[in-house]
């Protein structure tokens, strides 16, 4: 059984829609957990009735995912973002990948937006993936939950913790990279400029793999961890 594992923050103009998308999956048997970082809206509330489990864990996507993942009892976990677009036989495809072998992997994405940009950005993330096998969350990453437990789930840090995870599960082999696409929003793009958001990204992620603390990088994307 596929289980899929959805961190959420102040999400409540957008929860009920992303949950909706998913109850013909939950029809064919897949578990829905959403995971609520202490939202100060009704995110959670609105949750409950779509899902199989509303939690609640500190704020942060590693420490929410993880938090989901631990609720898991299906074979495999997918981790989705709440503004992002299943293909509607995701669960088939996740099946027959990891039936063909492999231990996780990731779909092709898609960015909504007019911006001509966002296309070239989503045929870049996916080429980068294929030659890098390094997944981002924005690809709705999934793997088998005994493999997720035995690697130590994602790693604590407030960025780049699906490139972190990435990094480790493929030391076990490359990812299946899913062809059919997930469509992503492109509001994280649009809200600051589609390119000074491409080159704020890249510059992260070049630090990160030089070994800058991916705490500090977070306070550069404009993210305020949560005091611990």
């Amino acid at each position: 059984m596929l289980t899929i594992v959805m961190p959420v923050l102040d999400e409540a103009a957008t929860v009920v829609d992303a949950l909706r998308r998913l109850q013909d999956l939950r029809a064919r048997g897949c578990a829905v957990i959403v995971v609520d970082g202490g939202s100060h809206d009704a995110t959670a509330d609105l949750a409950r009735p779509l899902a199989d489990r509303v939690a609640v864990a500190p704020r942060g996507r590693a420490v929410q995912m993880n938090a989901g993942a631990a609720l898991a009892q299906g074979d495999a976990l997918l981790f989705l973002h709440a503004d992002t677009l299943l293909p509607p036989d995701a669960d088939r495809c996740i099946a027959d990948a990891l039936a063909g072998g492999a231990d996780w992997g990731r779909f092709d994405v898609r960015i909504d937006g007019a911006h001509p940009m966002l296309a070239v950005v989503g045929w870049s993330m996916n080429l980068r993936s294929r030659l890098t096998a390094i997944a981002t969350g924005d690809q709705a990453m999934f793997v088998r939950r005994d493999v997720f437990t035995a690697v130590g789930g994602f790693p604590d840090i407030p960025l780049m913790e699906d490139i972190a995870l990435s990094r480790t599960l493929k030391r076990r082999g490359r990812p299946a990279c899913l062809r059919p696409r997930v469509t992503t929003s492109g509001r994280r793009w649009q809200k600051h400029g589609v390119l000074p958001t491409i080159l704020l990204m890249w510059r992260l992620r070049l630090a990160y793999f030089l070994g800058a603390d991916p705490g500090e990088l977070a306070v550069r994307y404009g993210y305020r961890p949560a005091r611990r």
